[in-house]
């Protein structure tokens, strides 16, 4: 049987609660070398996040999407996932205070909203959602966004490292928090889907959402290092959202 909706004002203060939870215990985590420099955006960019949260995250929705982890010009940048800078200040109208942290690569400042640089993933992922729904508002009203890891990881020459590449001994407690944060968001959003932007995304929701009445489903990443992303990502995300009947025809 579904779980009964919570009232609409309790939805995004559940969000809020767990995502606090998860900043907790991953804040909490080490990590050796390769890693050099962890990024929790969690922490210096709560602002925006929250204000993410707030905003958009209200009411029960048919889908959400979830990303691997934040990218450097994006969710580590402005505290929203694939944090397109433009986008998120423009189109999602999200805004907030942010501290750059203690540590950071000097080839990965943190400059929030002052950031000159592209995340092109972003830039097409939330591209993608404002040709196809117009508004914010339309996306939102049946939809969602989120990581799965809150944690971006750079190695001493400033290269990116996902968290696939970690050791199995810091891997697995990292992925216990937050298939349990995962859990919250779905217990909370009560999605009819979760789509998965790339595999290691869908992988991970299959595994923490196991036995639970979610349909688990896939796209195209949209990181430019994808030579099939680069052929036409935005086509192809619909029509494997299409094929897969997450939108109508």
């Amino acid at each position: 049987m579904p779980l009964p909706t919570p009232p609409t004002a309790a939805v995004a203060a559940r969000l809020l609660e767990a995502a606090s939870a998860l900043r907790r215990e991953v804040g909490a985590l080490a990590f050796s070398p390769p890693v050099a420099h962890v990024y929790n955006p969690l922490e210096y960019a709560w602002a925006p996040h929250a204000c993410y949260l707030a905003k958009w995250g209200g009411s029960t929705r048919r889908v959400l999407f979830l990303g691997m982890n934040p990218g450097p010009w994006g969710m580590a940048q402005v505290g929203v996932p694939f944090g397109e800078v433009s986008l998120v200040r423009d189109w999602l109208g999200v805004g907030g205070t942010i501290t750059a942290p203690p540590g950071a690569h000097p080839q990965r400042p943190v400059q929030g909203f002052a950031c000159q640089r592209s995340e092109v993933s972003g830039r097409r992922l939330w591209g993608l959602f404002a040709a196809r729904f117009g508004t914010a508002n339309a996306f939102f009203r049946d939809h969602f966004v989120a990581n799965y890891c809150p944690l971006m990881f750079a190695e001493a020459s400033g290269r990116n490292l996902t968290p696939d590449k970690l050791p199995a001994s810091e891997r697995a407690p990292l992925q216990a928090a937050c298939d349990h944060h995962l859990r919250r968001v779905v217990e909370t959003l009560q999605p009819a889907w979760v789509i998965g932007v790339g595999g290691f995304a869908a992988k991970q929701a299959a595994i923490a959402l196991d036995g639970q009445a979610v349909r688990v489903g896939t796209i195209l990443h949209p990181s430019p290092a994808s030579p099939a992303a680069n052929r036409g990502w935005a086509e192809a995300a619909t029509r494997q959202l299409l094929s897969l009947g997450v939108w109508p025809n």
